[in-house]
């Protein structure tokens, strides 16, 4: 998930941060590669379950760590770099400005029902479709369990731009882009946004940055 606000933190080196990390870090950034573009096949169907969690998993891991953060993004799901691998890494903040690091295999989203369900009505915009940003409604808490690089049990709960971002990756591993749930008129917003700042985002971006 890419952020509008600049102003966020997404430094992970930032000495003034103290981020939440309740799984542990994430591991050290290994390769920034190139974002994979909305159109690309592996971005439009459900991703293959992680049932091997070795030293493949963690490369793959450090390798959408560094891409997510030349990207300026929060968040990254396997997809994103090309792989066919149910798997996302994040480091966003919640509706109070702090942030949560972590890391999730096979995510499986809850999200409040009934009376406790309210929508959080805020921009959001994809790594994966670069420069763009609209409204999407998406409800404003959150809760996502998994499994760890070592396949141990993992659980993140959050609201505001946590929630949002949450809901955002687990759709990624899903076969889920968030243009495909806007309605006709929002989409052909988003499109011309993105269409607008291509020049900014060759097909090699953030690699080649």
């Amino acid at each position: 998930m890419s952020d509008q606000n600049s102003d966020l933190p997404v430094d992970p080196v930032d000495p003034g941060d103290t981020p939440l990390t309740p799984h542990g870090p994430l591991p050290e950034p290994g390769t920034v590669r190139p974002v994979t573009r909305w159109g690309t096949p592996v971005m439009h169907r459900p991703q293959a379950k992680v049932t091997s969690y070795d030293d493949d998993l963690r490369a793959l891991a450090a390798d959408m760590v560094a891409t997510m953060y030349a990207a300026d993004g929060v968040g990254l799901a396997a997809c994103q770099i090309g792989e066919d691998v149910a798997m996302f890494v994040f480091d966003c903040p919640d509706d109070s400005g702090v942030r949560t690091i972590g890391l999730v295999c096979n995510p499986v989203l809850t999200l409040p029902e009934g009376t406790e369900r309210r929508l959080d009505e805020t921009d959001e915009g994809c790594l994966s479709f670069p420069g763009a940003f609209v409204e999407l409604a998406r409800p404003d808490t959150a809760s996502v369990t998994g499994t760890g690089l070592d396949g141990e049990p993992v659980t993140f709960s959050g609201d505001g731009m946590l929630a949002r971002c949450l809901q955002h990756e687990t759709d990624h591993t899903l076969g889920t882009v968030f243009g495909d749930r806007l309605a006709t008129k929002a989409r052909k917003k988003l499109t011309k946004a993105h269409d607008k700042a291509a020049d900014e985002f060759p097909l090699d971006w953030p690699a080649g940055s």
